[in-house]
């Protein structure tokens, strides 16, 4: 149960969504959109408190999975379980597959994942390797974005702004891949360090989670795992000391363990993507 009263709502488009928050704000009333899994977690554990809720499942843009103009159109409403099934971008199927179990894989969605407290948001690697644009909606109207420029940490959201959808490159969303998350133990435990490549036009990009407190993409890892005029273990030691940092050191596993188990999961990258020839 969650321990305090609040206002439901489920607008059916996006106009009426943005007028509702905006309503609800002149109110005095703090709103927070989707609803769901972590809010009802959270909540029980006096970590999110609010007077409404604006639920965005029943807006036909934010359920959209379809092909627009070249691009691969994945509303944020989406389930993880829907994308699974779907498999419409083969890396973000992996990533979505990875997340929690799958009875909550179908109510946690691919916008929850990303814009939720919970800071592993794997679901964000994919997109960013796949360099997506994000689809936002708020007070001043909808606006598209690269995804990646938006991130800082977390997805970069005005007050009254939410996700509508990301689009992503068709041809990219087919390209090589590479996927792997390590845990301390089991299936389902949180995650020591994810790791989301593809290769495209034969250079590497890749996103990693799990090992810091945020997800990220940068751009100094990859140029040293690019770097074909070295060894690949200088290339990798020369990419894990271009981390951002701090590294998470916790109960799941220490700094050092975590440096150690993504340095061979790198390894297995550029195996796995033919970019390992040096060695």
């Amino acid at each position: 149960m969650v321990p305090f009263d609040f206002a439901y709502y489920r607008p059916q488009s996006i106009a009426e969504a943005t007028a509702l928050f905006a309503a609800l704000e002149r109110d005095g009333k703090r709103t927070l959109y989707y609803g769901g899994t972590e809010i009802i977690t959270l909540s029980r554990l006096n970590l999110v408190r609010t007077a409404a809720v604006i639920d965005i499942k029943s807006i036909p843009e934010c359920r959209s999975l379809d092909v627009d103009n070249g691009s691969l159109v994945l509303g944020a409403a989406l389930s993880l379980g829907e994308l699974e099934e779907a498999n419409p971008f083969p890396l973000l199927t992996k990533a979505a597959r990875e997340v929690a179990d799958r009875t909550a894989r179908n109510q946690i969605t691919l916008g929850g994942n990303i814009c939720g407290q919970i800071f592993y948001r794997e679901t964000a690697l994919p997109l960013f390797v796949a360099e997506a644009d994000v689809i936002i909606a708020g007070p001043y109207g909808i606006r598209q974005c690269r995804f990646l420029d938006l991130f800082h940490q977390q997805l970069q959201l005005g007050r009254g702004e939410f996700v509508v959808q990301f689009k992503v490159d068709r041809a990219t969303a087919t390209l090589p891949h590479f996927h792997r998350k390590r845990r301390k133990q089991g299936e389902v435990g949180y995650p020591l360090v994810t790791i989301a490549a593809l290769k495209k036009d034969g250079t590497v990009r890749v996103a990693l989670s799990d090992i810091c407190p945020f997800p990220f993409r940068s751009a100094d890892v990859e140029a040293h795992l690019n770097d074909r005029n070295r060894p690949v273990g200088e290339r990798i030691q020369a990419a894990v000391d271009a981390f951002p940092r701090p590294i998470l050191h916790d109960i799941e596993g220490s700094a050092d363990y975590r440096l150690f188990v993504v340095a061979q999961l790198l390894e297995d990258m550029l195996r796995e993507l033919g970019d390992g020839e040096t060695v």
